[in-house]
């Protein structure tokens, strides 16, 4: 019921065969392009293209094979992604933006793959690799963040909370970030200003991000709490010691930068491999207690229950929350003040009655 609610598809409804099959077949194609199968006819790099083009043709296929409301839904909430700020956001939309925003290092590097199928696998690759031109790459590698910071400006024009502002500038400082990274990269990786200038941005963008992951997307680090450093409501209470080593591998993980300062160590391309895998396997753990929030946050909000309490008032609905919105306790003390309101009238109600019946009147 919950994951109904949240994503607006319905719980038995699932995508994982599909990765299933998708990463089967990579693994096939890779496989066959190291192993050099029918090299004496077919260049090596063809493999990866079939999958490819066979990973397309699952994904929009329009027959009802392969859970089509899935990939329908992955779909819609992809053109959403694309068209970020000219409609309503909901959870879905601002859920899958941060998910890609976990998935820059693949994003920007579809420029690294452009750029090696161009000039052969085999013999000028290395070229892609050096410092050159980095426009390209850096807009690859910001659009995820420009999305998200588009629609936290929309959830304000839509809100006029503050909160969604506050969010934006952890996008925007995302987005500096890359833009000092690209251009310390771009000088050679020294020791100029360059580089004081990405450490200092790249420690801003870490810390805000993790306060907010903390104090907002998590709902942690809540004074007087019946869990120490957590929070008084939690769905895997056999497990608390995990809330604590998450949040402590999520810190380390938001300054995983610092793995590209040594002069000397792994290639510079290990390192940003090993930086991705980590970021993906944060977000994995962050969706966990992010999910977790939100649907605490529903139901202390009586947006997911089996029983409202009367009277209920259908035209102050609160909207969506992307753990920005109104407090939990704000939104308790409206709706109670709306129930003492509502008894009130009633009881006015039932006097008037009494008194215009009264035979003795």
């Amino acid at each position: 019921m919950a994951v109904t609610l949240i994503f607006t598809i319905e719980a038995h409804t699932s995508l994982l065969q599909i990765p299933a099959i998708l990463l089967s077949t990579l693994c096939y194609a890779l496989w066959f392009s190291f192993a050099r199968i029918g090299s004496s006819h077919l260049s090596p790099t063809f493999w990866p293209l079939i999958w490819l083009a066979c990973s397309g043709f699952i994904v929009f296929n329009p027959l009802p094979v392969f859970n089509k409301t899935a990939r329908w839904w992955f779909l819609k909430n992809m053109g959403r992604q694309l068209t970020s700020g000219l409609h309503r956001v909901e959870f879905a939309d601002f859920w899958m933006g941060d998910q890609f925003c976990s998935l820059i290092y693949p994003i920007s590097n579809l420029y690294l793959l452009a750029c090696a199928y161009s000039g052969g696998l085999d013999q000028t690759w290395n070229k892609c690799l050096s410092p050159g031109p980095w426009g390209v790459p850096f807009l690859l590698a910001s659009l995820p963040l420009l999305a998200r910071l588009i629609q936290s400006v929309r959830r304000w024009v839509d809100s006029r909370l503050t909160t969604h502002l506050i969010n934006g500038g952890k996008y925007a400082a995302g987005i500096v970030y890359y833009v000092a990274y690209y251009n310390w990269r771009h000088h050679g990786g020294g020791r100029g200003g360059d580089f004081v200038a990405w450490c200092v941005f790249g420690t801003i963008y870490a810390l805000y991000a993790s306060a907010w992951d903390f104090l907002m997307d998590w709902s942690v680090f809540r004074p007087h709490a019946q869990y120490p450093l957590l929070r008084d409501n939690v769905l895997y209470s056999n497990n608390i010691p995990l809330y604590y080593l998450a949040i402590a591998t999520n810190l380390l993980i938001r300054f995983i930068w610092v793995l590209y300062i040594p002069q000397r160590g792994p290639p510079f391309p290990l390192r940003t491999f090993i930086a991705a895998m980590l970021e993906m396997l944060r977000r994995w753990q962050w969706n966990f207690f992010r999910l977790e929030n939100e649907h605490l946050g529903n139901v202390d909000q009586y947006r997911v229950t089996r029983e409202v309490p009367l009277p209920y008032s259908f035209d102050d609905a609160v909207n969506d929350s992307e753990g920005d919105d109104d407090s939990d306790q704000k939104s308790i003390s409206s709706w109670r003040n709306r129930r003492r309101a509502a008894k009130a009238e009633a009881s006015k109600d039932v006097y008037k009655a009494g008194a215009d019946t009264d035979p003795l009147s």
